[in-house]
């Protein structure tokens, strides 16, 4: 059987990374096909009294709207792509600033990071975004992923959220008790402290 998972992301998000090399992973040794979305950190955050993302709120909206842009015009797979490119110079180049670059990275026009500063895709990130809530939940973050459960009807989790990427069949083995999870009705919440920062690296 082929296993299609929904997964919303904010590219600035470490441990989404770091959870999306797991899914792409799980594709090498599950049948499962994946379809890239996009949420907000920003629009997730915006109704709440503090600021959580402090002096990077107003940024964070630039790699979504350049996402949510390649999404309507290029597709998913090319939303994909430009996923790892993103996060490959964000996370593991330290190059915040690259949307350009990483444009060109994913074999799309440059000239999309213009939509970066204005409010051309807002709308449509805003409802990308809603699409995962309505499935996880408001009380989450990113990533959301989204299976379709025991009764046929698509289910929603916010995570999971893994450090570092795990590989091969340790991977294939991490995405069989989620599926488990998610085929049990009623089943919400599971969940333990992180003790240290993120780990990235690309599997091998």
């Amino acid at each position: 059987m082929l296993w299609t998972v929904d997964f919303w992301f904010d590219p600035v998000c470490p441990y989404t990374w770091i959870t999306s090399r797991w899914l792409v992973e799980v594709s090498k040794v599950r049948p499962v096909a994946i379809r890239w979305r996009v949420m907000s950190l920003s629009v997730l955050n915006e109704h709440r009294d503090d600021e959580p993302e402090g002096e990077w709120e107003e940024y964070m909206w630039a790699p979504v709207r350049v996402c949510a842009a390649v999404e309507q015009r290029f597709g998913r797979r090319a939303l994909g792509d430009l996923f790892t490119a993103l996060g490959t110079r964000f996370h593991l180049q330290g190059d915040w600033g690259g949307l350009a670059a990483a444009l060109a990275d994913a074999g799309l026009p440059r000239e999309i990071a213009e939509v970066a500063g204005s409010t051309e895709y807002d709308e449509a990130v805003r409802s990308s975004h809603a699409q995962a809530i309505a499935l996880a939940g408001g009380d989450v973050g990113t990533p959301v992923l989204s299976v379709a459960g025991q009764d046929g009807e698509r289910v929603g989790f916010f995570g999971p959220v893994v450090s570092p990427a795990p590989v091969g069949e340790t991977a294939g083995r991490l995405w069989d008790g989620f599926l488990l999870m998610a085929g049990v009705p009623g089943f919400y919440e599971f969940k333990r402290p992180r003790t240290e920062e993120p780990r990235f690296g690309l599997p091998g």
